[in-house]
């Protein structure tokens, strides 16, 4: 196995957690009584139990680089989370940065955000 880092991310109840990141993509691959893991392709990502967390508090976050960033997009919209401004969980549209990468934002039920990244083409 290569190195990699892995984000641990707060969630109050994994039950719902699991519903939540399932409804586009990500499948259980471990869970006991204070630790859950899911993975959507090679995509990982780790959840402790935390049932006292405020998500209107909340500093967690994270980069998910894709390489189809659309794709993602769509999957996440198509589980009923909407494109707002306040609230949780809610959608920023993916759109080009300052820095020349398409990034779009998830902000999941328990306030951690995701940047939602498309890898950029390789030079040849």
């Amino acid at each position: 196995m290569t190195d990699h880092a892995v984000p641990n991310l707060p969630s109050r109840d994994f039950d719902d957690t699991i519903a939540f990141y399932g409804g586009f993509g990500f499948e259980l691959d471990h869970r006991d009584d204070g630790w859950l893991i899911m993975h959507r392709g090679d995509l990982v990502l780790e959840f402790f139990l935390f049932p006292e967390h405020v998500p209107a508090m909340s500093s967690f976050m994270c980069s998910i680089r894709v390489d189809d960033v659309d794709s993602l997009y769509r999957q996440i919209a198509g589980t009923g989370v909407v494109e707002k401004t306040v609230g949780f969980p809610r959608l920023h549209p993916v759109a080009m940065q300052p820095w020349g990468q398409r990034v779009g934002f998830l902000v999941d039920p328990e306030g951690s955000q995701l940047h939602l990244i498309e890898n950029s083409a390789q030079p040849d």
